[in-house]
């Protein structure tokens, strides 16, 4: 994603497919080893709906059935391993931005506060306060980290960038030293 993407809207999986647990939408999906762990990316039609990491492979692929329960999910082709190649390349090694379609599920709320984590550049940080007062709701900021622990996009909606008001990392669904190391890559990588 391109630095000028951060300012266009989230496009994503209408809110009935979504409430419907993706019912019958082919879901591509993808694992990568990377340094720091196992990486699965998933996608529809749309675009990346899924981007986590992990310790093994098992509990990442299981998670992704319990997020979209009534999908097809099948293993990716040769294309589609290279998108996923694209994803945990930028792991390693990140820089300006990474450009893939993103299909979004969230609600209202969240999908301001994930277009306000795009915002943040590669390198820098926010506090759940700083997002909370960007998207207009300055006393949201427990809300806003309830938003980042809900992104299923990991990496290319940036909530590692997110940390709390005294600086410290906070939460994190791929852990703390995840957050840590993808934050040094983006000082490092610049």
């Amino acid at each position: 994603m391109s630095r000028g993407d951060a300012r266009r809207t989230l496009p994503g999986m209408t809110p009935s497919r979504h409430r419907a647990g993706a019912a019958g939408a082919p879901i591509r999906y993808g694992l990568a080893r990377t340094s720091l762990g196992w990486l699965l990316a998933a996608a529809t039609d749309r675009g990346v709906c899924m981007i986590t990491l992990g310790d093994s492979p098992g509990p990442l692929v299981r998670r992704l059935g319990e997020r979209f329960p009534r999908a097809v999910l099948r293993e990716g082709d040769r294309e589609f391993a290279g998108r996923v190649a694209r994803v945990a390349a930028f792991v390693e090694s990140p820089r300006e931005g990474i450009d893939l379609p993103l299909d979004i599920r969230g609600t209202a709320f969240q999908r301001k506060v994930w277009e306000a984590l795009r915002a943040i550049p590669p390198g820098k940080t926010a506090s759940y306060g700083d997002v909370a007062r960007r998207i207009g709701r300055p006393s949201a900021a427990r809300a806003v980290a309830q938003a980042c622990a809900s992104n299923d996009i990991a990496v290319a909606i940036p909530c590692h960038r997110v940390v709390r008001g005294d600086g410290t990392l906070g939460g994190y669904r791929g852990g703390a030293e995840r957050k840590r190391a993808l934050l040094e890559r983006e000082k490092t990588n610049r």
